[in-house]
């Protein structure tokens, strides 16, 4: 069973949107004086995890090509 290349492209897409969010929520807090480093911890392992989603799936889309 073939994956669904235009929905992956999708939630790809949803990801990065979510992911470049995040960044500017974490740049702004950043700026904040007596921010919740908890708060921002958090925040930060989220993108993380949205870039390895991200990685994943675009993975999924690129065919394995043997040099």
């Amino acid at each position: 069973m073939q994956p669904d290349f235009e929905s992956i492209r999708r939630r790809v897409n949803e990801l990065k949107v979510e992911h470049r969010d995040l960044d500017d929520i974490v740049a702004r807090l950043a700026l904040e004086p007596g921010q919740d480093q908890l708060q921002l911890q958090r925040l930060k392992k989220r993108k993380l995890l949205l870039k390895d989603q991200i990685l994943h799936l675009e993975r999924q889309l690129s065919p394995d090509i043997l040099a």
